[in-house]
């Protein structure tokens, strides 16, 4: 990035924070803070400050214009020493980070940013299943990262002590790491009898009977050759498995209903390993490990602006989640309203503000906010006007 094109995007920062009234985290004077400055190739962040150190926030944003602004996910006695030790660590929130460029399935080399973004959104909706229904967790933030994905802060008081190791119980259960499948069934006692059954008031168990029970439903109502081909496409069932599970299906539809493995035989019990696989790969979340088992991580401040992209870290209700474009709804109104000069470096297609277009190598006159967008992604320099 020339010299220029720094200067002038800290400069444009510095504007929107002049200009910004960004809330505070809670326990903010606890917590640690850091920033990444507009220097000339360098990405050392200014770290160990505390908000003492910091003053108030508006103005320092304002004054230093920074590219990237942090805020630690743990809570310190001194957030401002120099050395962890010294730190004095209380507790942390629990941090999920999804990246768009590390989804599974995802080459970044072959897939547009707005179609990462909307990959990475998906998998949102998936982990916040995890975080409402599996762990029962109420005091939630989502926050679109600014860049590449989503922020989900948890800061329930009971999981706020949690160390490393419990973190990562979490994170293995999300991704269904070393998932027991035998330990989704369990043995229950009726009237003297004993019979095995789907756990399903939660977990790995109930996403199973979920899938197992709308399965049965939907072949029940198929013809018998649409039937016994979707059973086929499941791991492990071949056309005369298929044919006995159908059968099974049909006389003891009640029974697998309650989640019952035994009903209908083997063959019920080969369903439910084959339906797991399918939960396990439609349902887990791909969560970045070292961001939630870390519990002194910092973390990007919400309604900052992420340097890499000019985009606001952006706060989201719940029922705003469905509806937002990240790439809309994060540009800055700071940004719009007036055209600047720009030399486009790295040409091709570009996704933004609602529009898709390709945009040739040259000199331009465009947006201020998509030229803060090309400028902070490196796509473009700015030139004199």
């Amino acid at each position: 990035m020339e010299s220029r094109t720094r200067t002038y995007l800290e400069g444009r920062f510095g504007d929107y924070y002049r200009r910004s009234d960004i809330s505070l985290p809670p326990a903010a004077d606890r917590r640690e803070w850091g920033h990444i400055p507009w220097s000339a190739g360098s990405t050392t962040m200014v770290r160990h400050q505390s908000l003492l150190d910091v003053g108030d926030l508006g103005d320092f944003l304002h004054r230093t214009a920074p590219r990237h602004v942090y805020f630690s996910s743990a809570r310190f006695a001194d957030p401002g020493a120099s050395s962890m030790d010294e730190k004095g660590w209380q507790s942390a929130d629990l941090v999920f980070d999804l990246d768009a460029d590390h989804l599974p399935g995802v080459d970044p080399d072959e897939t547009s940013y707005a179609e990462m973004l909307a990959a990475c959104k998906e998998e949102l909706l998936n982990l916040l299943s995890f975080v409402d229904d599996d762990f029962g967790f109420t005091d939630v933030s989502v926050v679109f990262s600014g860049g590449r994905g989503y922020h989900v802060h948890v800061r329930d008081p009971e999981v706020r002590g949690l160390d490393s190791e419990a973190r990562r119980e979490i994170v293995d259960y999300v991704r269904a790491i070393d998932l027991d499948r035998d330990g989704l069934i369990e043995t229950v006692s009726n009237r003297g009898t004993t019979r095995r059954v789907l756990r399903r008031r939660g977990g790995w168990g109930a996403r199973v009977h979920t899938r197992l029970v709308d399965l049965a439903e939907r072949l029940r109502e198929m013809d018998e050759a649409d039937a016994l081909a979707r059973l086929q496409e499941l791991d492990g069932i071949g056309a005369g498995r298929a044919e006995t599970i159908l059968g099974q299906i049909q006389h003891n539809f009640e029974a697998i209903r309650e989640g019952n493995v035994e009903a209908g035989g083997p063959g019920t019990r080969i369903l439910v390993d084959a339906l797991a696989s399918e939960a396990i790969e439609a349902e887990t979340a791909p969560i970045d490990e070292p961001v939630t088992t870390d519990t002194k991580r910092l973390i990007r401040l919400p309604g900052s602006l992420h340097g890499g992209s000019g985009l606001a870290v952006t706060p989201l209700d719940r029922s705003e989640i469905e509806s937002f474009r990240p790439l809309e709804d994060a540009v800055s109104d700071r940004f719009r309203g007036r055209d600047i000069a720009v030399t486009v470096t790295d040409p091709g297609p570009v996704d933004f503000d609602g529009d898709t277009f390709s945009i040739p190598e040259g000199e331009h006159s465009v947006e201020e906010c998509l030229g803060i967008f090309l400028m902070a992604r490196g796509r473009a320099e700015k030139i004199k006007e």
